[in-house]
């Protein structure tokens, strides 16, 4: 494991953090029932060269409250001020990528670049095929009913958490997650986090924006990244090979090279822009 467990108290919730590496600041942020260690694989090769922070979102991981999207906005900017980060590149995972982007929709110039990993569709009501891929309701009814390891076991089948390396320590760390994962948003009286995208204003964000999915990730989160490549202005573009949903464990190596090179390009830009945060509101 990289890094010592740092803990922030922010708006009613200690939230667990680490800070690797030096550099241009990078900020990572993990996918559901996932946590800070998802990005292991991330930190061991690239805090040689930049400056990693991740954090288990509220209600994840070791992070205390209830889980929300909106709230996982503001704590991602209170996090960026406590640290006295003015320029960052944001990575966001699955769920996660909800978070960074919306962040890059109200704060621009808060960013460096932004990394979208096998994000969502952004806009309207789950598909069928959505809701069959990610059966929420099933899975709060299971917990409620049969408790939490019933639902872990079934959701290490699911194919959103499936992996295709055969590297133990990627599943070993993967159950790890999984297992500690409190289900506050399955068992106690949490909605299922979501909020509106900001999405006129995708055409006119001038961010750049790396968008990353497995080679096998889901056929829809694979359309979600296409559809939202047409409305992105500044836009590249990673396929990763031999990984499902959760590429950067399945194919760290072509993952990393991915980022690295999105980052090598764009983070450096992080030492020279002014000050963003008089353009945003109190945490």
């Amino acid at each position: 494991m990289h890094g010592e467990d740092l803990y922030a108290e922010i708006r009613g919730a200690r939230l667990r953090y680490r800070d690797d590496g030096r550099g241009p600041a990078v900020v990572l942020v993990h996918g559901w029932t996932l946590d800070l260690d998802m990005w292991e694989p991330q930190v061991a090769e690239l805090a040689t060269d930049y400056r990693l922070i991740r954090f288990d979102r509220r209600g994840f991981g070791l992070s205390s409250g209830l889980p929300s999207l909106a709230e996982d906005v503001d704590d991602l900017l209170d996090l960026c001020r406590l640290l006295g980060l003015n320029r960052v590149a944001l990575v966001g995972m699955s769920q996660g990528a909800r978070v960074v982007m919306r962040v890059a929709e109200l704060h621009p110039a808060l960013l460096s670049g932004l990394i979208l990993d096998g994000v969502p569709r952004l806009e309207g009501t789950p598909t069928a095929i959505e809701m069959q891929e990610l059966p929420f309701q099933h899975y709060r009814e299971l917990a409620q009913t049969a408790g939490m390891p019933a639902f872990r076991e079934e959701w290490a089948n699911n194919p959103l958490t499936r992996l295709t390396t055969a590297d133990r320590s990627a599943h070993d760390l993967l159950a790890r997650m999984i297992g500690r994962y409190p289900g506050h948003d399955l068992v106690g009286d949490a909605p299922r986090p979501a909020f509106p995208p900001c999405a006129p204003v995708l055409e006119s964000l001038m961010v750049p924006v790396l968008l990353i999915n497995g080679k096998n990730d889901l056929p829809s989160r694979r359309q979600a990244a296409q559809a939202l490549a047409l409305r992105l202005p500044r836009l590249e573009l990673a396929v990763i090979s031999a990984a499902n949903h959760l590429s950067n464990l399945d194919n760290p190596k072509a993952y990393n090279l991915a980022l690295k090179t999105f980052l090598d390009l764009h983070a450096p830009e992080s030492t020279s822009r002014g000050d963003p945060w008089p353009s945003l509101p109190a945490g």
